[in-house]
């Protein structure tokens, strides 16, 4: 997989980072970790890991930390991938199969086979289906999952997008932007495991409201 980098943003992930990226080693992609330069506890954790690329963001963000790392890739491909071990990398193989005549591929836990969620409760998953829901009805994005950023593309494709939201916004930019540019996607089945180790980074209410907002202002965008 040397055609493909994987971004992973990480923010708190002292507990999680290490076993996730010694599970990536088989891989042979490249790896761009994306934190915080006063992380200093998920730093110390990674700093002896060989064939890792450490991207300190400019700007704070779950969005940003993204943004910051696709805008650094210079492979053919390239995907977002969460540090706390619960996007299975077991995935990446088809993802890159479906990918050759896509711009991305977007994971799913809630494609009838093969999707799932070990880590998702009853608010996550009402609150998803909700905002898939809009998604699907306001943009015809024909997605079943819009919130969930475990994204294969290729890099150009990423970068047509012009990704700017540095929140967790970026989860419904990102596949709105794709509709509007006319990209072409599609969505796989994709089972989401448990984290690995500490707590989701999301605020459930306040971002939701956050994200909420952050759709509806595309209805008014060119």
């Amino acid at each position: 997989m040397k055609n493909l980098t994987l971004i992973i943003p990480a923010k708190n992930e002292a507990e999680s980072l290490p076993n996730f990226l010694d599970e990536l080693k088989p891989l042979n992609a490249n790896i761009t970790v994306v934190l915080q330069d006063n992380d200093l506890e998920t730093l110390n954790s990674i700093k002896n890991t060989k064939n890792v690329n450490i991207l300190f963001q400019k700007k704070n963000g779950y969005g940003s930390a993204i943004v910051e790392g696709l805008n650094s890739s210079n492979t053919e491909y390239s995907c977002i991938i969460n540090a706390d071990g619960s996007m299975d990398p077991k995935y990446l193989t088809t993802m890159l199969e479906k990918c050759i005549d896509k711009d991305l591929i977007f994971a799913s836990r809630y494609e009838k086979k093969g999707g799932g969620s070990e880590d998702d409760n009853f608010i996550t998953f009402v609150g998803n289906k909700m905002f898939t829901f809009l998604g699907n009805i306001i943009f015809n994005l024909n997605i079943s999952d819009i919130l969930y950023t475990f994204v294969l593309g290729k890099t150009k494709s990423f970068r047509q997008l012009n990704l700017n939201y540095h929140d967790f916004r970026l989860c419904v930019e990102l596949p709105i932007k794709a509709k509007k540019k006319n990209l072409i996607y599609s969505t796989m089945p994709s089972f989401e495991r448990s984290r690995i180790g500490g707590q989701k980074k999301v605020n459930w209410f306040l971002d939701g409201f956050i994200i909420l907002f952050g759709m509806l202002s595309f209805i008014f965008k060119k």
